[in-house]
């Protein structure tokens, strides 16, 4: 028999609106099996609204799990309930949602089992993201220590190259102690690129498309033959960030795109919003998510995992930094930033949450 969604199911004033509070994906069906209510979790997760769910069976939201029907035929029968690991729902041509799944009986006039979806990429991604951040850190601490030990030898060697240069009256010997000083530079630059990513932050409000055409404009002056194509959600909010550390960081990646194409290719700076993000183990309801996405060759296997590492680099002559102080500068404001590689697509994506105040 066909159902109908109710008034108060979709009221403001529904008895279940404190569901929209949780974080997790809620939905509550009848006793036969008939959508009830969806919380905005699940709105989310499910990315469909709750005006074209409500009335409709459960299998038109999550098909024919394997088990899944059983299992909720049993917590009609018995009152107890059930939770289900690892149920893959499939959403037309997007990827399959892996997901956890709690079934609760409950006991009102027109809802009779609550169903909790957990999402098992978001747990494993909270739980890596954790890891990588210890890691980072430790890591970013010895370079600091180390670039601070270098940068005091350095100083004394330049001087010395440049009181010797005075000294010389060959100028065959002057060109050894312009090599020593000119390495010496370079050396000192690096340390304080190494350094900088530890600076003050200096936020304001910005729109992030205004950086992302700072930054294609700038990549197109360096490679002339690269095609660089904007797909922007125009109409995402501003972010409160540092103008400056934010281009750095962008630019970072999209020069690292670039580079890796070899100066013949494409790129594609894509923005969206993404809705109840967790970003360093603080929920947010939006963020902005920005993926710079090359066709170039990919991130070779072997460094893949350590590609935000400083001084690992898979170009030749690479200094290894660039990726290294894109992720500080993105971390230092509260995102993160992951990247998906394999021959013919290379996927840096880069979440950063909106605050209140944005």
């Amino acid at each position: 028999m066909p159902s109908h969604p109710t008034h108060a199911a979709s009221s403001p004033s529904s008895p279940f609106a404190g569901l929209d509070l949780l974080s997790s994906a809620v939905v509550l069906v009848d006793a036969g099996l008939v959508i009830r209510y969806l919380n905005a979790g699940a709105e989310n997760l499910f990315a469909i609204s709750r005006r074209k769910l409500l009335g409709q069976p459960l299998e038109r939201l999550l098909g024919s799990p394997p088990g899944l029907a059983a299992a909720l035929d049993n917590a009609l029968r018995t009152n107890w309930s059930y939770t289900g690991q690892d149920i893959s729902v499939q959403r037309g041509d997007a990827e399959p949602l892996r997901l956890d799944c709690t079934v609760t009986p409950v006991d009102t006039a027109s809802v009779r089992l609550l169903l909790e979806f957990r999402p098992i990429d978001a747990q494993l991604r909270v739980a890596r993201e954790e890891q990588l951040l210890h890691q980072q850190q430790a890591n970013r601490e010895l370079i600091r220590n180390l670039a601070h030990e270098i940068k005091n030898p350095l100083g004394g060697i330049r001087g010395s190259a440049q009181l010797l240069q005075h000294e010389l009256d060959d100028p065959q010997l002057r060109e050894f102690t312009d090599v020593i000083i000119a390495e010496a530079d370079r050396l000192q630059d690096l340390m304080n690129r190494l350094l900088s990513s530890h600076c003050m932050m200096r936020p304001a409000s910005i729109n992030l498309h205004d950086v992302l055409e700072r930054v294609r404009r700038l990549i197109l002056a360096e490679f002339p033959s690269i095609g660089i194509v904007p797909d922007y959600d125009l109409s995402l909010p501003e972010l409160t960030a540092d103008r400056e550390q934010l281009i750095q960081a962008v630019l970072n990646i999209v020069r690292n795109a670039a580079q890796a194409l070899g100066g013949h290719g494409e790129i594609l700076l894509r923005t969206r919003i993404a809705r109840q993000v967790t970003l360093a183990k603080r929920r947010h309801k939006l963020a902005l998510k920005l993926q710079v996405i090359d066709d170039g060759p990919g991130i070779p296997e072997e460094i893949r995992d350590r590609i935000f590492y400083p001084l690992v680099s898979g170009r030749e002559g690479g200094s290894g930094l660039g990726l290294s102080l894109a992720q500080s500068f993105i971390e230092q404001h509260q995102g993160m930033i992951e990247v998906d590689s394999r021959p013919g697509r290379t996927c840096f994506t880069i979440l950063l949450p909106i605050t209140e105040r944005a």
